[in-house]
């Protein structure tokens, strides 16, 4: 039964008049990815990080470098389960930015006064003046997609954003 749906979802996401495989200079059609947030996101995502890392103020980063530091500076002191799990990044992955953050001299770990197995995070002088340059390179790179957009339109999409990650993942116990 499971196999006939799948079936009749594959045939319903070729589009009337496109030859399957074919090649054309129409947009690509998504097919059942029409419904899927998780790939519209993605999508976007993956575009963007693609142009941020080509940028020349990018500095052959690791990729969530820029998205930690920036967080960090936010939120000065943040332990590293908070930032973990804000940020959906792997606590062993977040590990190995934050030694690569530590090592490029832009942000320490200090050991939280409330509870010694605790680290909390502060962004230094050095993180701050990359984050700086970081941000206007983002900003450069996001331009385009602000355009499309009216201030309201953007102002409308953050405040979504907000709703559904909320709605989504804030939730989630630490």
């Amino acid at each position: 039964m499971a196999i006939a749906s799948a079936k009749k979802l594959v045939e319903k996401s070729i589009s009337p008049g496109r030859e399957p495989g074919g090649d054309s200079s129409e947009p690509l059609d998504i097919g059942i990815l029409k419904d899927v947030l998780g790939f519209r996101f993605r999508r976007i995502q993956n575009h963007l990080s693609r142009q941020f890392s080509d940028h020349p103020m990018h500095g052959n980063l690791k990729s969530g470098l820029y998205s930690i530091l920036a967080l960090i500076a936010a939120n000065p002191g943040v332990s590293q389960a908070r930032l973990a799990h804000e940020s959906g990044v792997d606590k062993t992955a977040l590990v190995a930015l934050l030694d690569d953050l530590e090592d490029k001299g832009w942000a320490v770990r200090k050991r939280a006064q409330s509870d010694r197995r605790r680290h909390s995070l502060f962004i230094t002088e050095g993180g701050r003046a990359t984050l700086d340059k970081l941000t206007i390179a983002a900003h450069e790179i996001e331009m385009p997609a602000r355009q499309a957009l009216t201030a309201a339109e953007f102002e409308r999409l953050l405040a979504t954003l907000d709703k559904l990650y909320t709605a989504c993942f804030r939730e989630e116990v630490l």
